[in-house]
């Protein structure tokens, strides 16, 4: 779980918002991270590094692996993807993971995915920002800070009991988050192909 760590630099926009119940969230998902790919040149710079965080022992927890385990059944290679339900990249492992990445790739551009929790009017909501998320601190971890950009899902309310509140939270609502988030993913993946087709 995580909270977003906002870096003052030439490419920040303001955070968006989106209810995963919005009609249009999948669009306006697409819109907000092809708007940010481009603007950081992402697309050209090499592999799109989408590190989804979490784990599949806690409920609300659960929502980067499930993300990155269903974005890997689609026919995409625009993301590399790190944290399926598989192989979770979560608070034990993370720095393994990130040192990884670093040796593999020059300067990766990477999107960070974790849930959250929030006030009670968010709870549903999908935020898409600039900068990067600082998990584990929404339940006093202290882990490196992730990503250029992020995607969190705001899966129920903080503010009390934190590790409890996860626990019992309801999958239904991960799943519809998931699914939103990962359809979002998948068109940016297939328009970001038929843009390099039409290039050649």
């Amino acid at each position: 779980m995580a909270v977003a760590k906002q870096l003052i630099k030439q490419h920040s926009m303001p955070k968006i918002k989106i209810h995963v119940d919005d009609q249009l969230a999948t669009e306006k998902i697409y819109l907000a991270l092809m708007d940010k790919l481009t603007r950081y040149e992402a697309l050209h710079t090499g592999p799109v590094i989408l590190l989804c965080i979490g784990t599949d022992r806690s409920t609300g927890d659960c929502l980067g692996p499930l993300v990155g385990t269903q974005l890997e059944y689609q026919n995409q290679d625009l993301f590399q993807i790190y944290g399926t339900l598989d192989q979770p990249v979560h608070a034990g492992n993370l720095q393994e993971y990130l040192d990884m990445i670093n040796k593999q790739y020059s300067d990766p551009f990477i999107i960070a995915v974790d849930a959250c929790l929030g006030s009670l009017e968010n709870v549903g909501c999908i935020n898409i920002g600039d900068g990067s998320l600082q998990p584990g601190a929404g339940v006093n971890k202290s882990l490196p800070s992730v990503g250029q950009i992020y995607i969190t899902g705001i899966v129920n309310v903080g503010g009390f009991m934190e590790y409890l509140v996860l626990q019992n939270t309801r999958l239904s609502l991960v799943m519809k988050i998931t699914n939103t988030i990962v359809a979002g993913l998948n068109k940016v993946a297939r328009e970001s192909r038929h843009k390099k087709a039409r290039s050649c």
